[in-house]
């Protein structure tokens, strides 16, 4: 997998990769699955729907059990390793009750700005496609690309960037070395996105 991501021409700020069928195909299949590991979204409000009450619905105030989805969404005030602190539990509780939802529908929207984009390329047979983004949409997908890094850091129990190092040394036999691929490619296509946008 080499596509990487640089500066599109005749795009003010925008971005471009070359992807062949594969890397399409494993960008979409991962975007999709971070869909349905967020879960569906509210019903949209009906047109008689008051807007406060959007504003001010309430979501979950306890971390997800999924580790995936805890790293996705983490308490605001506590620290990972750190001893629990009662203060600090009731304010990441209440943090989480009022932003995990809005939170949570904006990494869908991210993730499907991903899906749709990808699914816009129209690679040629046995060849590939030039993906070419708006700078708003470089951000969606920088969400994402960062999103799916997490959740598969989580699958593998990456805890800090330290870890990532001893991946590189893994037998091609072990049943991990694909998603480490993905993570790693992932990665790359994140920092060169990031890149991009920096002045």
């Amino acid at each position: 997998m080499a596509g990487y991501f640089e500066p599109a021409p005749g795009v003010p700020g925008g971005a471009s990769a070359s992807l062949d069928e594969v890397e399409i195909s494993i960008l979409r299949s991962l975007a999709v699955q971070l869909l349905e590991l967020l879960g569906p979204g509210e019903e949209p409000p009906g047109e008689d729907a008051d807007p406060l009450d959007a504003l001010f619905t309430e979501g979950p105030s306890k971390p997800p059990s999924d580790p995936a989805l805890a790293r996705l969404f983490p308490d605001a005030y506590s620290a990972p390793g750190q001893p629990e602190n009662a203060d600090a539990h009731a304010a990441s509780a209440e943090f989480r009750r009022f932003t995990e939802s809005d939170l949570r529908a904006r990494k869908r929207i991210d993730a499907l700005a991903v899906v749709h984009a990808l699914d816009s390329l129209a690679p040629a047979p046995g060849a590939g496609a030039v993906l070419t983004l708006e700078p708003d949409d470089s951000r969606k997908w920088l969400g994402t690309l960062n999103d799916l890094r997490l959740t598969i850091a989580s699958r593998l129990d990456i805890t800090e960037d330290d870890d990532s190092g001893q991946l590189y040394e893994l037998p091609d036999a072990d049943p991990r070395k694909p998603m480490v691929m993905a993570y790693l490619w992932l990665g790359g296509l994140q920092e060169t996105l990031l890149e991009t946008l920096l002045p």
